[in-house]
């Protein structure tokens, strides 16, 4: 009987936990629209917003809405806009 060790089947998690995570952002419930958004890196969002990645940073911890993917942080531009919609209606 072979010993697994943690070392070896942690990476082995996350990669799985990361495809199935990105799969479900790809194909999840919602319209055709939603279904065929893909993430924006941290990066991405702030060009796309024209926002530093500090000000990104901020609205965070703020509760803008993300996702962690071992170490990286991506997000659903349509789930931002949407809460930025309502934080100007409120």
């Amino acid at each position: 009987m072979e010993i697994i060790y943690e070392q070896a089947l942690s990476p082995c998690i996350r990669d799985a936990l990361r495809a199935e995570l990105q799969e479900h952002f790809k194909t999840g419930g919602g319209s055709s629209k939603e279904q065929q958004e893909r993430l924006l890196s941290k990066q991405e969002l702030s060009a796309e917003l024209g926002v530093s990645l500090v000000t990104l940073t901020d609205w965070m911890k703020k509760g803008l809405p993300f996702l962690r993917l071992h170490r990286r942080v991506y997000f659903k531009k349509s789930e931002v806009l949407k809460i930025m919609q309502q934080n100007i209606t409120d």
